[in-house]
């Protein structure tokens, strides 16, 4: 994978949690107990195969027809969600964006509230 960096990247953002999802053997990362991206691995080789992060529809359009990397997400609501080829051609400062829009976008959904227990949480 070319994106050696995603793990770190994603658990140092606030209030970020982890798991296997053994039956879907994908690694996700979640706020507030909301996924908001995963890496979705091969089952054996335990490779990864897709990145999968949620976007605002006309963000997501918009970057799929402009990056074959990426596509509508995998096993997902393909109107929200978008899948990243690991290997591919996407910049890795365009992932990081599009890794921080999702995270926004999934804090954003929560009350203020709950978003200020989420972030204070740590």
């Amino acid at each position: 994978m070319r994106y050696e960096w995603i793990d770190e990247y994603l658990l140092s953002k606030k209030g970020v949690t982890k798991d296997l999802q053994k039956d879907w053997n994908w690694i996700r990362y979640h706020i507030g107990g909301k996924m908001f991206a995963a890496v979705c691995l091969e089952w054996g080789s335990n490779k990864p195969y897709y990145i999968t992060l949620k976007l605002d529809p006309d963000e997501g359009e918009f970057l799929r027809s402009q990056y074959e990397d990426i596509v509508p997400g995998y096993y997902c609501n393909k109107k929200h969600w978008n899948s990243v080829k690991p290997d591919g051609a996407v910049p890795d400062d365009l992932l990081k964006d599009l890794l921080d829009k999702s995270y926004d976008l999934v804090l954003g959904g929560f009350s203020k509230k709950k978003q200020k227990e989420i972030l204070e949480s740590i």
